[in-house]
């Protein structure tokens, strides 16, 4: 292309161009992946970026990973200045990332002599070292929940540091299983790298880069005009975590939201200082699952990219929970501080918009890791998963049942993979019927999942809403609450806390329900 024509249905196919590329990444990270957790789960996310580190596109993966991913390749730039055929490694919450499992992988698009670009994955390891199996445990300090790595040469101009992949290895649970999801990590960014090079190929730089900036400010047109959608005026809400896994003291999660014709201010002042448990989490996060509502109030036709973010400022006060300083603990942090973010920023705008926002979900993404020794190879494995749960119910329409909500879009592990990789045996796997809050609309219903542990196993649960489940609005119901319970061999039953470090003996039944999804309006 010698000159750039930028009409709606051009810059549409150049939008999905880019799309597709994060895609196929994704595609290629997942039937590479040698770990459950990404090959079936696909607990990872593919995104590309431009020269000078901004979002052009992601795949439609996982929103706290996308969300946040911007910070870590901003933290790549800065501190690693990546060049051609170099590989960044990173996964240090204070440095771009979100917790320990999640290695972000950034590799430089190189076109004629000069970087054009950026593609980055992360990917949610199912084990990084730590004090438990699968990096996942009640832990008051990130020192505890494993390798913490700023952004660091994996490779440069193109030759491997493997000093470096031994000291990292030799640091983990499994690590021919972390190997093999490294090595699908780099492929995806190889597929990316080779693909935004065929793009400049087709359209030359010229004409990318001015796409590139329509594209972006597109978005931004978007997300402005769905703000001005919402009548001005501040609107707040709060609401509360459990706890932190070493007291049930609740911890409150507060935010005041300010939309006017410039665009919308959360902050949140008032919010808990952090705490000494695991579910502080970075500013990152934070931005995350802010920017992730509004761009479910914008739909289906925002690109997701570097625009989306300029109307959408965040403030929160450095120490507290959700703008965490170090070395506080965080493992639990991306996975439900997030959600609890989301709950309160749509109770905020369920005041101004009331038909708009839908009730509250199950809130958790109910994690649960487990670890031992496999008696048939002798070599220590790991597991990780999410559970999903209730949907909420909005003024159309009921929830959807047992579906993972929010801040988290991964598949459930089917049985068989289940049973078939671990020593572990799946004794119940089934909607938790009536959990759903009742309503005009009524809420979606969480899940059953129990486990019998066929060796020793020390396991973990990283959940919230064991006080109840999604709440409901416009006098719907709210949803059931989280309960998890171990039920021994001999037929004792244990319930537990939502956040819990464990050991099950063989024969053990580690049982969690997730929550219903809040009803919405009166019956």
């Amino acid at each position: 292309m010698s000159e750039v024509t930028q009409s709606a249905g051009q810059l549409e196919v150049f939008r999905h161009r880019l799309e597709a590329i994060a895609e196929q990444m994704g595609e290629t990270l997942a039937r590479t992946a040698y770990s459950a957790n990404i090959k079936e789960r696909r607990d990872h996310s593919c995104a590309v970026f431009d020269a000078n580190g901004r979002l052009l596109a992601q795949a439609a993966h996982i929103p706290v990973h996308l969300g946040s991913m911007p910070a870590s390749v901003a933290a790549a730039l800065e501190m690693a200045r990546p060049q051609a055929g170099d590989v960044i490694l990173l996964n240090d919450p204070y440095a771009g990332g979100t917790h320990l499992p999640d290695v972000t992988v950034v590799s430089p698009v190189v076109w004629g002599e000069r970087i054009v670009g950026f593609v980055a994955n992360r990917a949610h390891h199912a084990d990084i070292g730590g004090s438990v199996p699968g990096s996942m445990g009640v832990t008051t300090s990130i020192e505890q929940e494993g390798v913490r790595l700023g952004p660091t040469r994996w490779f440069q101009a193109g030759r491997e540091d493997v000093a470096f992949r031994e000291r990292f290895l030799g640091a983990v649970r499994g690590p021919v299983e972390r190997l093999g999801d490294l090595r699908a990590q780099l492929a995806a960014n190889e597929i990316g790298q080779r693909q935004m090079g065929g793009l400049f190929d087709r359209y030359g730089a010229i004409a990318f880069e001015s796409l590139s900036a329509e594209l972006m400010a597109y978005a931004e047109r978007l997300v402005r005009a769905t703000l001005a959608s919402i009548p001005a005026g501040s609107y707040s809400a709060e609401d509360y975590l459990d706890g932190d896994g070493l007291t049930d003291a609740r911890i409150r999660i507060a935010v005041r939201l300010d939309v006017s014709h410039d665009g919308i201010l959360a902050d949140f002042e008032g919010t808990s200082a952090q705490v000494a448990g695991c579910v502080n989490c970075p500013l990152a996060v934070t931005r995350s699952a802010v920017g992730y509502v509004i761009a479910c109030l914008v739909g289906d036709r925002l690109p997701h990219n570097a625009g989306m973010f300029a109307p959408i400022t965040v403030r929160a006060p450095r120490g507290c929970v959700v703008n965490a300083e170090y070395p506080a603990a965080v493992a639990a942090g991306n996975v439900e501080t997030s959600q609890r973010i989301v709950d309160v920023v749509l109770r905020a705008l369920s005041t101004a918009v009331p038909e708009r926002i839908p009730a509250g979900a199950a809130g958790t993404m109910a994690s649960i890791s487990f670890g031992g020794v496999d008696p048939t190879t002798g070599r220590e494995f790991t597991y990780y998963e999410t559970v999903g749960g209730g949907m909420g119910a909005w003024s159309e329409g009921d929830g959807e049942s047992a579906v993972h909500t929010h801040m988290t879009n991964t598949l459930n592990t089917p049985i068989e993979a289940l049973e078939s990789a671990f020593p572990v045996r799946a004794i119940c796997y089934a909607i938790r019927r009536g959990s759903g809050g009742a309503g005009g609309q009524c809420g979606g219903d969480g899940i059953v999942r129990e486990i019998e542990a066929l060796v020793p196993l020390t396991a973990s649960v990283l959940a919230d809403r064991g006080r109840g489940g999604g709440g409901g609005l416009q006098r719907g119901g709210d949803g059931a609450a989280l309960r998890v319970a171990v039920a021994s061999r001999d037929g004792r039953v244990r319930e537990l806390p939502s956040k819990a470090t464990f050991e099950l003996g063989v024969g053990d039944r580690l049982r969690i329900e997730t929550p219903g999804g809040g009803g919405f309006g009166s019956i």
